[in-house]
C-alpha cells in the first residue's frame, strides 16, 4: 500500500491524483473552486459572491487557553480574507478531549466570542461535544464565509502578468511565533530575556486580517489588488510558488527585498530551518496590478503593518524565478515544511529546560 507523503498538508500532485477529480456535482454558480494553493472557494448567489473556508479547530493549552483561542479563531479567519471580503459567518464544529474542563471550555468560547465580534463575523451554527479519543490540538473543524459584492472579491484568476508582489511581515511568522512562546526559556538562555520577550510579540502577529482587508481599501482586479494568498505551511517560497501556479503564470522574486521581523533569523538559525520554507501564518501574498503597488504599500505601512514589493508575475514560459545575492535561480516548492520535525525534536530536546 502507497503511503501518503510526509506530515503536514498534501502535495499538489496528490491533491491533483486524489481530491480534484472527485468535487461532487458540477454547479454553474461555482465561481472559484477547490485548486491546490488557493485559500477560498467562492460561489455566486443571488447578485453577491458568498467565499467560503474550512479548517481544523487548531487549540494548543501550552499556549495558554486565551492565546491558543485567539490564533485558533485567526487561523479560520486568515483564509477567508485572502478573498479580498471581510469574514461575515462562522460555523464550528467542537470535538473536545475529556481532559477539558469548564473553565477551559470557557476561556476559549469567551475568546472566540470577543475576535468574532471585533471582526464582524457572526457564530451561525456548530456542535459542541466531549468524546473519547479526541486529543488537542485538533478539537474539531470550522467553516468561515465571507459575502460581498459580486465585483469585490479576488482570487488568482485575476492576477496578470506585471503584476507586482507584496508581502508583509516576511518569512517564518508563524515558526518563530511558535518556538518563542513554547520555549521562552531556552530563548532567554540563548539569547537574554529583553530578546525572548520581544520574541513573544510574534505570537499576535500570526494573523493576516488586517493585512488583507486593509491592502483591497485601495481597490481591486484591474483597479488594484488581484489576488492575495496566506503563507502558511511550506513558508514564503511555498506560497508564492502556489499563487503563480494558480493564476497560470511565473514568478520572479527577489529574497534581498523581502522584509524580515525581529528575532526571526535568530530562532530560525537556533532551530536549524530554513525560514522562507517553513510555515508563516501571519504572511500575505499580494500580487497587484503595477500602478497600485506603491499605494498598497503606503497603506500598510500607514496601519504598521510591514512589507515591501518584492517581484513580480511574468510569463509562465519563464517559469518560477528566484534572485538571491544577485544570481537568477529556480525557484522550487519545498514541498515538506522543516519546521514540524524541528518542533517536534525541541519539544524532545528542550522539554526539561522550560519545565
Amino acid at each position: 500500500m502507497k503511503k501518503l507523503p510526509e506530515i503536514g498538508k498534501i502535495s499538489a500532485d496528490v491533491f491533483n491524483k486524489l481530491i480534484y477529480p472527485h468535487l461532487g456535482a458540477k454547479r454553474a454558480e461555482i465561481l472559484v473552486g477547490p485548486q491546490h494553493g488557493v485559500d477560498v472557494g467562492v460561489v455566486e448567489i443571488g447578485n453577491k459572491a458568498v467565499a467560503m473556508t474550512s479548517d481544523p479547530v487548531f487549540i494548543v493549552p501550552e499556549y495558554g487557553f486565551k492565546r491558543a483561542a485567539w490564533f485558533a479563531t485567526h487561523i479560520l479567519a486568515s483564509d477567508i480574507v485572502t478573498s479580498g471580503l471581510p469574514p461575515t459567518y462562522l460555523t464550528i464544529d467542537l470535538n473536545l478531549p475529556l481532559s477539558m474542563t469548564e473553565e477551559e471550555l470557557s476561556t476559549v468560547w469567551k475568546t472566540i466570542d470577543e475576535e468574532c465580534k471585533k471582526m464582524g463575523m457572526a457564530i451561525v451554527c456548530g456542535h459542541t461535544a466531549r468524546y473519547d479519543n479526541c486529543f488537542y490540538p485538533m478539537v474539531g473543524g470550522a467553516t468561515v464565509i465571507a459575502v460581498g459584492d459580486i465585483d469585490k472579491y479576488v482570487s488568482p484568476k485575476f492576477a496578470r502578468v506585471g503584476d507586482k508582489i507584496i508581502i508583509t511581515k516576511g518569512p517564518a511568522i508563524e515558526a518563530s511565533g511558535i518556538f518563542a512562546t513554547m520555549f521562552p526559556k531556552f530563548l532567554t538562555k540563548k539569547f537574554g530575556e529583553a530578546f525572548a520577550q520581544k520574541a513573544q510579540t510574534l505570537f499576535y502577529k500570526m494573523s493576516v486580517v488586517d493585512d488583507a482587508l486593509t491592502a483591497v481599501k485601495i481597490g481591486v482586479r484591474g483597479d488594484g489588488v488581484s489576488a492575495m494568498h496566506d503563507a502558511t505551511e511550506c513558508g514564503v517560497w511555498g506560497g508564492v510558488y502556489e499563487i503563480a501556479l494558480a493564476a497560470g503564470v511565473g514568478v520572479k522574486i527577489n529574497k534581498e527585498k523581502i522584509v524580515v521581523e525581529e528575532c526571526v533569523t535568530e530562532i530560525c538559525n537556533l532551530f536549524k530551518i530554513d525560514p522562507y520554507k517553513s510555515i508563516s501564518e501571519g504572511t500575505l501574498i499580494i500580487t497587484c496590478r503595477e500602478k497600485k503597488a506603491e499605494k498598497v504599500m503606503e497603506v500598510l505601512l500607514e496601519n504598521k503593518i510591514k512589507a515591501s514589493i518584492v517581484g513580480e508575475l511574468i510569463d509562465s514560459k519563464f517559469g518560477m524565478l528566484l534572485v538571491e545575492s544577485g544570481k537568477e535561480k529556480r525557484l522550487e516548492h519545498p514541498k515538506v515544511d522543516p519546521f514540524w520535525n524541528a518542533f517536534y525534536d525541541a519539544l524532545q530536546r528542550y522539554k526539561e529546560i522550560e519545565i
